[in-house]
């Protein structure tokens, strides 16, 4: 009775043994689907790349991590009412290649700031170029110094100028 127990257990090793690697390529095509950081990202449509603001203000907070770095800046209008602008940014890895470090703005610091506006209107943009307080200037292709940090993008959009929040149509 052993022999036939023996040779029905043998060809079913070889069997099982040919489905792992098909087992493994799933599970292999399936994780990154299954991964947080891909389910959480989120994509750059609520921002108008097609418009520039440029605001003038008091940095407040800096937030230098990834995958998006980002800092706020209170914005006072002419008749003295304060806004909080939120800006998103590239993550370290590709700021340090723009010239940014992790001290390169605090809490306090008076600058300049183009961004690409939030579509729906609330205070927030695009990192787009920034005029620091000790005067130099980090940007992107689509900013300079010379006019503030706001040449807008290729194809047409002009920012306006002053200081707080003003935008080109």
């Amino acid at each position: 009775m052993k022999a036939p127990l023996l040779t029905s257990l043998i060809p079913a090793q070889p069997r099982a043994l040919r489905r792992m690697p098909v087992l493994a390529l799933l599970l292999g095509a399936l994780q990154p689907g299954a991964s947080p950081p891909a389910w959480v990202h989120h994509s750059g449509a609520m921002f108008d790349r097609t418009k520039v603001v440029k605001i003038t203000g008091v940095v407040t907070e800096f937030n230098w991590s990834n995958p998006h770095s980002s800092f706020k800046v209170d914005v006072t209008d002419a008749s003295g009412n304060v806004e909080t602008w939120a800006i998103e940014m590239n993550g370290p890895n590709n700021l340090v290649h723009e010239g940014w470090k992790r001290t390169s703005i605090k809490p306090g610091d008076k600058v300049s700031v183009v961004v690409n506006p939030l579509r729906d209107g609330r205070p927030g943009g695009w990192w787009v170029g920034i005029t620091l307080a000790d005067g130099r200037f980090l940007g992107s292709d689509h900013a300079s110094p010379e006019d503030g940090g706001a040449s807008g993008p290729p194809g047409g959009a002009v920012p306006g100028g002053g200081t707080g929040a003003s935008e080109s149509k």
